[in-house]
């Protein structure tokens, strides 16, 4: 299976509108939680599995190929790094980070 690409059909998009495309790689399991832990620095294999709640080496594997081929992740004399790509789209993922702390607080405040 191939990585969603914009202009082909992806879920929930027929035109494959790049944002949607976006979405639905982003939401494949581990796809942001990977990310999330390289914006830190290169992993290895087993360093990123361990960071990522030890996920299954078959999930961990089909999603490096997923992130590679999306020109996300490459790999590194050290690891596994974001590419340049990867840090720009960690950077925009950033403040979704910080207001989901904001929605948090709400949610606490109701208890």
């Amino acid at each position: 299976m191939s990585i969603p690409k914009p202009g082909s059909p992806v879920r929930g998009s027929k035109s494959g509108a790049p944002i949607m495309a976006l979405f639905d790689l982003l939401g494949r399991r581990w796809a942001m939680g990977i990310i999330w832990q390289l914006s830190d620095g290169p992993l290895t294999f087993r360093g990123i599995q361990s960071k990522c709640n030890s996920m299954s080496p078959s999930v961990l594997n089909a999603r490096i190929k997923d992130l590679t081929e999306a020109m996300l992740i490459e790999q590194t004399p050290k690891g596994y790094a974001l590419t340049k790509d990867g840090i720009e789209l960690f950077e925009i993922l950033q403040p979704f980070h910080d207001w989901s702390h904001k929605w948090e607080d709400k949610f606490e405040s109701k208890k």
